[in-house]
């Protein structure tokens, strides 16, 4: 599906699926404790990373959300769609330079109010550059079309 096309309801089907990529950076990480104000030091401390559970400095987790939101809302639909729902649960640790594939794929189409709303449910991953899973979940768009 083109991301520059509005979403079309009919268009999807089961088994559809998009993918983003990215190396995240700790300029990336960076930058997200300043829009978020998580500053927590196990990601923005070396030094202080070096003594917590993994040894070295993580990214955030939902950095890997913001990549799943890239696959399923831009890659996989594009225009025409409102992201309702994303559950996630983070399996890995992310580290500065690890490459992450967001992988976005149609589980279900659904309806609500006799038809009048439509619903489309993706499963949503995220692997690292060995294929490990690192997060795992579920999101729900509306299509507006």
């Amino acid at each position: 599906m083109s991301n520059l096309e509005p979403v079309k309801w009919d268009d999807y089907k089961v088994g559809d699926s998009a993918k983003f990529t990215k190396t995240i950076t700790e300029e990336d990480v960076m930058k997200f404790a300043e829009v978020s104000g998580d500053y927590n030091p196990i990601h923005v401390d070396p030094e202080f990373a070096k003594t917590a559970i993994f040894g070295k400095q993580v990214a955030h987790g939902v950095i890997s959300v913001g990549l799943i939101s890239a696959s399923m809302g831009v890659k996989l639909f594009g225009p025409g769609i409102l992201y309702g729902e994303q559950n996630v649960r983070f399996i890995k640790p992310v580290y500065f330079g690890d490459t992450l594939t967001a992988v976005a794929t149609v589980k279900e189409k659904f309806t609500k109010k006799e038809g009048k709303l439509k619903f489309i449910r993706c499963t949503t991953q995220v692997f690292n550059q060995d294929d490990e899973l690192v997060t795992d979940g579920e999101g729900v768009v509306l299509v507006l079309n």
